[in-house]
């Protein structure tokens, strides 16, 4: 079992935990604004320090890799890399929706059965960063890019519930209507300490990214206001 160091700047959270077998041992995060980087590191050395542990005692640093702002990502990844390459210790990658699941399932241990989570998170205009999962964490859906619509999700709301959370959430509450196999909880959002099942899983079963070549799972190409269609900023 591992002590890892989770890093979640994929949104407007930034936010810090340090657990030990899969047990939050200090927390950090603040949940509005984004100030990733000049808190960042604070966080981090503030956790550390409450952990009771050193930096060079951890065994893996795992980041929130996406998807979701482009210069939150970035942020995550740079910090995370510059980490493991300083202690030559493992990278772990977390998939953000997967994170933000498992965040909704801490918090709701008897949600009703036969229903599935839709953490959604903002991708401006109507769309939504989404996928789908099992009560159990585990993916229905893969991650996708969404323009929401009145008719979304109604197939699957005529059989059974859906859970819908994140910032994304508000866009498609405003298009359900009063639909009673939907749920939306306004209190869940992206946290480090919804990664820490996940990336102590990761851990136990070797799986790392290559710290060299791991870049944010972007889901699609940024923009910069007048910049060409078809073209993405040099990385």
């Amino acid at each position: 079992m591992g002590l890892i160091l989770n890093l979640e700047t994929a949104t407007n959270v930034c936010s810090v935990a340090v657990a030990r077998d899969g047990k939050v041992l200090a927390l950090r995060e603040e949940k509005e604004g984004r100030n990733h980087a000049r808190i960042l590191t604070t966080f981090i050395a503030q956790c550390i320090e409450e952990a009771g542990v050193t930096l060079q005692n951890l065994d893996a640093v795992a980041v929130s890799k996406g998807p979701g702002s482009y210069t939150g990502l970035r942020i995550g990844v740079a910090t995370a890399k510059g980490l493991c390459y300083a202690l030559n210790k493992p990278l772990i990658g977390v998939n953000t929706l997967q994170s933000l699941a498992t965040c909704y399932i801490l918090t709701h241990p008897e949600m009703p059965p036969n229903t599935l989570l839709c953490p959604m998170i903002d991708a401006r205009r109507m769309e939504v960063y989404t996928a789908l999962f099992h009560p159990d964490g585990s993916f229905h859906t893969e991650t996708a890019a969404v323009i929401l619509t009145p008719e979304s999700y109604h197939n699957i709301l005529n059989r059974q519930n859906i859970a819908f959370f994140g910032d994304g959430m508000f866009k498609m509450k405003e298009l359900a209507g009063d639909v009673s196999q939907a749920a939306f909880d306004f209190e869940t959002l992206p946290s480090a300490s919804g990664m820490v099942p996940l990336s102590e899983k990761s851990y136990s079963l070797n799986q790392f990214e290559s710290t060299a070549y791991f870049e944010p799972y972007y889901l699609k190409d940024f923009f910069h206001p007048g910049q060409p269609s078809g073209t993405a900023p040099r990385q």
